[in-house]
């Protein structure tokens, strides 16, 4: 064989070693598990003040203490998968009598440690702030999580 040939046969080992190794990479990642989030559906909400030895708190924006209601808001969530879904993150919008944001640009509310399959019930703690009125206004509520501990 010639000299040409020779690097010819060299540079198509190369590509075919590398074309091999890019195949297995992609293939070993194609097989991975998805972590996707899966949704929850929440519903019958309601809400009622928190038990004294839970209820004592404040609101501190800023650094400045206000006084705040305790309430716990509490329904059931729905989840559809086969799958239990931890650290679901839960969002919602909650406002006064008046109509008037109680949680002030945020939708998250809180967190439900762990939703079995189906349909079980949750509780969530939230403060107010003392000078909103009542009642409040549950809307658009849902919550998102995955199937496995995300955070640490």
């Amino acid at each position: 064989m010639t000299m040409s040939a020779n690097r010819f046969v060299a540079y198509l080992r190369r590509a075919v070693v590398c074309l091999l190794l890019s195949v297995l990479c992609w293939s070993s990642i194609a097989t991975l598990p998805a972590i996707a989030a899966i949704q929850v559906r929440l519903f019958d909400l309601s809400y009622h003040e928190c038990p004294p030895e839970i209820g004592e708190g404040s609101v501190t924006p800023g650094g400045t203490t206000l006084k705040a209601n305790c309430y716990l808001i509490t329904g059931k969530a729905e989840n559809k998968s086969s799958k239990t879904v931890v650290d679901a993150d839960v969002f919602g919008r909650i406002y006064d009598a008046n109509g008037n944001p109680v949680l002030q640009n945020r939708t998250r509310v809180g967190a439900i440690d762990v939703i079995p399959p189906g349909i079980s019930d949750f509780e969530i703690r939230i403060s107010v702030p003392y000078d909103q009125p009542t009642p409040l206004q549950l809307e658009q509520f849902k919550a998102s999580g995955f199937t496995a501990k995300v955070r640490g």
